[in-house]
């Protein structure tokens, strides 16, 4: 088999999946929709019955995985809770207590850096125009991505406290048994 050609571009999306089993069709299908979407639509993304997607995404509706909304037709949608929770769990497994604490103060480090530089407390304080125009040195492009940065830096700093909290409460657990 060849390797693709990166200057053809990704592959297209249609038929991406019909290599996987049905199962694996209807979460990459679930996974990609954006808004509460029907069994039948799904089955056809995910090129399946639509008695084969229902039982599926009933069953991803009982892990969690999606919410389902009745109705008629009832309609489902990504859980992204539950894939946030898999993220932390997943960092509070793979990171000790010091190195999420250690990543959390990095974090914290360039989040005071941004609300110093930009005299705000969040980025959503800042009117990313305005200060393009008063700093000739930054352009808005520079501020916009600051201002992504600083929300990103601020999310992932949740994440790993969460993290670093539930990995504390495991080690108290597992200490006291």
């Amino acid at each position: 088999m060849s390797e693709p050609n990166p200057a053809d571009g990704p592959a297209p999306f249609e038929g991406a999946f019909t290599s996987e089993d049905a199962e694996q069709r209807i979460y990459s299908t679930i996974l990609q929709a954006r808004e509460p979407t029907t069994a039948s639509v799904i089955a056809d993304s995910a090129d399946c019955d639509p008695k084969t997607a229902r039982k599926y995404l009933g069953w991803f509706a009982d892990l969690g995985i999606v919410s389902r909304h009745d109705g008629h037709p009832a309609t489902y949608e990504r859980n992204d809770a539950y894939f946030e929770w898999r993220r932390i769990d997943q960092l509070a497994a793979d990171h000790s207590v010091e190195e999420l604490q250690e990543r959390v103060r990095e974090l914290t480090t360039r989040i005071t850096e941004y609300e110093d530089a930009y005299e705000a407390t969040t980025p959503a304080a800042v009117d990313a125009i305005t200060v393009a125009e008063a700093r000739e040195e930054r352009t808005i492009d520079d501020v916009y991505g600051d201002l992504g940065d600083w929300a990103t830096a601020r999310e992932e700093r949740d994440r790993y406290e969460r993290a670093r909290q539930q990995r504390m409460g495991g080690e108290r657990e597992h200490a006291s048994g």
